[in-house]
């Protein structure tokens, strides 16, 4: 859910100091790159998994604070929908066979999880869009109750000074076009995001890396097809998220403004690269000023938390995000990556996280890297085809030219992440399991998205109506999800 903050609004002494703030921690983290020793010996995996609440009739349920309530574990968390949690994972170390006993805690803990959300009404189910989500279950109270999402909401708001515009065509020509007085469409966007701690010298690489296969990341676990009744793209969480969160008026977009959810426009040389473009091109949203003194702290020997540039830092929704991390006194950087929706299953996120830690631990350590030889344009075309395209979006790779996503990964990437999981140490046993998975969706031409619509579409030829096809549709995807076997071996009706 990010740092929770202490008021709704903010005066503008507040937001001028603030700004200075962040601005003196930046300054301070530039230091501390040059001087301090930041924690990198074992390289870290972490996991967040956000997750829906649907009711009996499989339309959301919006009771995340009783069912928080009744799951009492500091594992889960609130989110900005009413009908949204998160699940955060400790983070752990990738070698051996930790993957597959990842798979069981998380397997025992969402079990557990979902027979309380039972308790009261509710089931949890991970996936990149509820299907069912409609316009109208946003007219009420829908809003999680933290004053950091209240305050997210009004200064987006105030920012742009206008209504959202929601405008999204799928491949069929259905077509939404819709306005929003909040960012209430955002909370349909449920995503899982996986984390890499790695060393500050190392970060640009990984980083690089990270943006390199953000597309084929898509392109696989695309999950999220249908939006307000609508089907859309393989991906619609991508172009929904950017849309939702917008704080610029058309004259702003016009004028080149970057956007909050921001892919880039380059390849880094170092971690700094990206805090500095986000303290110099993005207002504050939220203005929450701590009483440290951050340069007192570092000529102390200490560790500062640099409250103000984290928080900053969370309100610029990169789809692969630096995370700066005090720890327990010796600090640590990390690559968010923000790219993957929630679902279907347990052993189809990991298979996804696999997937992602061995291309990106080989794409990081060539000789000569793949950024070295494609445009970053390149990249973002890449990414926004995977999107919108999913398994048959065309995507271009250095010395292969265009081909589809699944023959890239076939071809290409899935030797690469058998690889990487192999420089980390991790078991043939792990690395049989998952990549088995990706190679499964490719073969198939099945993920997600795919058996989302196929499903539908069947339905729907059947005699259901468009929504009677989508709740008929959740429902089978949550009896299939609890038995963990990969989506792409799904029954269709």
């Amino acid at each position: 859910m990010g740092k929770e903050v202490r008021t709704r609004s903010y005066t503008r002494e507040e937001r001028q100091r603030y700004r200075e703030k962040v601005r003196q921690n930046l300054d301070v983290f530039e230091r501390m790159l040059a001087e301090s020793v930041f924690e990198d010996d074992v390289p870290l995996t972490g996991l967040e998994i956000e997750l829906n609440l649907v009711d009996e009739q499989n339309q959301p349920a919006f009771v995340n604070d009783e069912v928080l309530e009744s799951i009492a574990d500091p594992d889960y968390q609130t989110e900005l929908a009413q009908f949204n949690i998160e699940l955060n994972v400790a983070p752990r170390p990738l070698p051996g066979d930790s993957a597959l006993d990842l798979e069981t805690a998380l397997r025992d803990s969402l079990n557990r999880a979902d027979e309380k959300a039972a308790e009261r009404g509710a089931r949890l189910l991970p996936i990149g869009i509820l299907p069912t989500i409609r316009q109208e279950h946003f007219q009420g109270e829908w809003i999680s109750a933290n004053n950091r999402y209240t305050a997210l909401n009004d200064s987006i708001f105030t920012a742009r000074g206008e209504d959202v515009v929601i405008d999204i065509e799928g491949p069929t020509g259905e077509r939404l076009n819709c306005f929003a007085d909040s960012i209430a469409p955002e909370s349909a966007c449920t995503s899982v995001q996986l984390h890499l701690q790695v060393g500050p010298t190392q970060f640009a690489d990984h980083w690089n890396a990270a943006q390199a296969i953000s597309a084929a990341q898509v392109a696989l676990a695309a999950n999220s097809p249908f939006f307000f009744g609508k089907r859309l793209h393989a991906e619609t969480r991508i172009a929904l998220f950017s849309q939702a969160t917008d704080t610029r008026p058309i004259e702003l977009k016009n004028q080149g403004v970057r956007p909050r959810v921001f892919f880039g426009d380059r390849w880094i040389t170092s971690i700094f690269d990206l805090f500095e473009e986000n303290v110099r091109y993005f207002p504050a949203l939220l203005a929450e000023v701590t009483d440290e003194d951050p340069i007192a702290v570092l000529d102390e020997g200490g560790t500062p938390q640099l409250g103000e540039l984290n928080l900053h830092n969370g309100t610029v929704y990169r789809w692969n995000r630096p995370i700066y991390e005090p720890g327990g006194g010796t600090p640590h950087v990390r690559v968010e990556n923000r790219v993957l929706p929630a679902g279907p299953t347990i052993i189809d996120v990991l298979a996804n996280a696999a997937f992602y830690y061995g291309v990106v631990r080989t794409l990081a350590h060539e000789d000569r890297p793949v950024w070295t030889r494609m445009s970053f344009p390149a990249a973002q075309a890449n990414f926004e085809a995977a999107a919108r395209d999913g398994l048959t979006a065309r995507l271009y790779w250095p010395g292969l030219g265009q081909l589809t996503a699944d023959e890239l990964t076939v071809r290409h990437l899935l030797p690469m992440a058998r690889s990487g999981l192999e420089d980390w140490g991790v078991s043939s046993a792990v690395i049989t399991r998952y990549l088995d998975v990706i190679e499964g969706r490719c073969t198939s031409g099945v993920n997600g998205s795919v058996w989302q619509t196929e499903c539908v579409a069947r339905l729907e030829e059947g005699g259901l109506d468009r929504a009677a096809a989508l709740a008929e549709m959740v429902g089978r995807y949550r009896d299939l999800m609890s038995r963990n076997e990969p989506v792409h071996t799904w029954a269709l009706p």
